[in-house]
């Protein structure tokens, strides 16, 4: 069996930076083990499939150890397949049925606007594990797939060198990290090694935790945030009630094939 592969490096418009994700376009879905082999072979942080169903897509993304309900950069890479490489790019608004509900993307211009459900939000006291983790008690702690831990300075986020042994003992996706930005409204980081990915490069899905988290605290609805990763990316992102608009660039690194028994 040949299966088409793309990996697209996403909130960024140069390649090498942002986050990398595999998108493997499908006519029928794979068994859920072949899909989690692929994603593992791949060993990127996710890695996405998705197949046509009447008018709009179903997406699933693997990570290298599981499947997630929901990835942010692979669905803007994902996009930006169907936009640049595929025939059904001529439509504007694309969308994907998922495990996290119904998934709305439409392009403007460069960039590619993805439309979300908000992540509810819970404040909680930190758990043992982050505290020992990042060896300092956060400001606040919050809760909903991951957990979100302010701290107090963009310096901090860059610095933050966490023990993953411990981050893998939570019971969590992660740990979003994040401050108020110097250049920008606001700065995170986001670490997930219990499914396998101990930093990852941008994290769409976790500003979905980050968008109404500091829309109420700065007072406004429309912000501009950057992960501090080593590869780094940039994310424009707009609270709309129950919604959230994410949006950012997107490169293509390589095209293939897959060869699968």
């Amino acid at each position: 069996m040949k299966i088409e592969i793309f990996q697209v490096d996403a909130f960024t418009d140069k390649l090498f930076s942002g986050n990398p994700a595999a998108v493997c376009p499908l006519k029928d879905w794979l068994p859920d083990s072949t899909m989690q082999k692929i994603a593992s072979e791949n060993n990127l942080s996710e890695t996405a499939f998705f197949i046509p169903e009447e008018d709009h897509y179903h997406i699933r993304w693997f990570t290298p150890a599981t499947e997630v309900d929901l990835c942010g950069h692979a669905t803007l890479a994902t996009a930006h397949v169907i936009y640049c490489h595929l025939e059904q790019k001529k439509a504007n608004l694309i969308q994907f049925n998922s495990k996290s509900g119904l998934l709305f993307v439409r392009k403007n211009g460069e960039l590619i606007t993805m439309n979300f459900p908000v992540a509810k939000l819970q404040k909680v006291e930190p758990p043992v594990e982050i505290v020992q983790a990042f060896r300092m008690k956060p400001i606040e702690t919050w809760k909903a797939d991951d957990y979100l831990i302010l701290l107090d300075s963009q310096a901090a986020i860059q610095s933050a060198s966490p023990d993953f042994n411990l981050l893998c003992s939570l019971k969590s996706r992660g740990v979003i990290i994040t401050a108020k930005g110097d250049s920008v409204d606001f700065v995170s980081r986001f670490f997930a090694p219990g499914v396998g990915i101990d930093e990852d490069p941008v994290t769409g899905s976790a500003h979905t935790m980050l968008t109404p988290f500091w829309a109420q605290r700065l007072g406004k609805n429309e912000m501009t945030a950057k992960q501090l990763s080593r590869r780094g990316g940039t994310l424009f992102c707009r609270l709309l009630n129950d919604r959230v608009d994410i949006s950012g660039k997107a490169v293509t690194y390589m095209t293939g094939i897959i060869s699968v028994d």
